[in-house]
């Protein structure tokens, strides 16, 4: 049975006029009280994102899972991602040990290089390290979900030498999974270790991810790992109403604006309605819109990559706390039943 979950990165609301930001203070007490109604309308697991910008809230997200983690039963609560690149994996693995911990074992790690670079500098990395420090990190994370004492040895750490890291989670494990935007590099490394990917496609047409898909699952059986333990997730930018017209036209302002704002960062060109109308269309990016077409784009996306795992990306642009809260009853409440009610 696939699991439906919801990720989000923490965007604060910007005034278009004014250029004002939201109160971080507030969206972080937003965000919590949304978590909490995850939990209470069914949806399987929640991720939040790390962010070292004005315009994001959370910059740990293992703080706010934390939070989470008291006000809720039984969602699962990772992040999306933690910018593994720039951490450092002792300290990491010890947080969420904790959070797993305060929520009997529901924490997991979703360990990715990051696409947002501030993280390098505000912690003294040097991006021509990129890859490097990924792998390495990746490396020792890996060991440290299995086993208590650890010798190790790197380029970018200091060695660990007969070292216990505590305390351990639950179970004495946590699931780990990589995050990837589509490099053939990430999905063969992922395959190798044998572990779960979530795929993030957040523009374009979904099928020029198949190939990735396919290379990822090759690797991964090429390298002996169980196939009946296989996960494999996306991630797609999406928003749910009960009327498809309404809820899109409504969202569009703050998508938009959203793509614009960090578009105007990375040399994109201004957004456009008509790449919106596309990535609403059956054949592109977005799930935005009312019950069955979200139902029916889901589907499609399960059964064209083989998911075990829909990640739906619901804050992007902050759109306001009760449309989300609203959106997020009718995911719990009508979609993720009649999605898992299909299969």
């Amino acid at each position: 049975m696939m699991e439906l979950g919801i990720g989000m990165f923490g965007d604060l609301q910007i005034d278009p006029q004014t250029g004002k930001i939201q109160a971080t203070q507030e969206r972080i007490q937003e965000i919590i009280e949304e978590i909490k109604l995850m939990d209470e309308v069914g949806v399987d697991f929640f991720g939040m994102g790390e962010h070292h910008r004005a315009d994001y809230a959370v910059a740990s997200p293992e703080i706010i899972l934390a939070a989470a983690a008291t006000v809720t039963n039984r969602i699962k609560l990772g992040s999306a991602v933690s910018v593994l690149s720039s951490a450092d994996p002792v300290k990491l693995y010890q947080d969420f040990a904790t959070v797993d911990l305060l929520s009997n074992g529901r924490a997991e790690i979703m360990a990715g290089r990051g696409s947002f670079i501030e993280s390098f500098p505000l912690f003294g990395f040097d991006l021509k390290d990129y890859s490097g420090l990924f792998e390495e990190k990746l490396d020792l994370l890996l060991r440290l979900n299995k086993m208590d004492t650890i010798n190790w040895t790197g380029k970018y750490r200091p060695s660990l030498i007969n070292q216990s890291v505590y305390p351990r989670p639950v179970n004495n494990s946590m699931p780990i999974w990589i995050a990837v935007g589509g490099t053939t590099e990430s999905v063969i490394r992922a395959g190798k270790l044998g572990l779960p990917v979530m795929f993030a496609i957040i523009g374009g047409s979904p099928i020029n991810f198949k190939p990735l898909f396919e290379i990822y699952q090759q690797a991964y059986l090429d390298n002996g790992h169980d196939p009946e333990k296989f996960q494999v997730g996306v991630h797609m930018h999406s928003f749910f109403g009960a009327d498809s017209k309404e809820i899109a036209d409504w969202y569009y302002p703050y998508y938009s604006n959203q793509m614009n704002r960090i578009g105007a960062s990375r040399g994109w060109p201004p957004y456009q309605k008509s790449q919106y109308d596309y990535g609403r269309s059956r054949h592109g990016h977005l799930i935005v819109g009312d019950v069955n077409e979200s139902v029916d784009k889901i589907l499609q996306m399960q059964d064209t990559f083989g998911l075990t795992r829909f990640s739906a990306h619901m804050d992007v642009g902050s759109p306001d706390h009760s449309k989300m809260m609203k959106a997020i009853e009718i995911y719990g409440n009508e979609i993720i039943p009649k999605v898992k009610a299909a299969k």
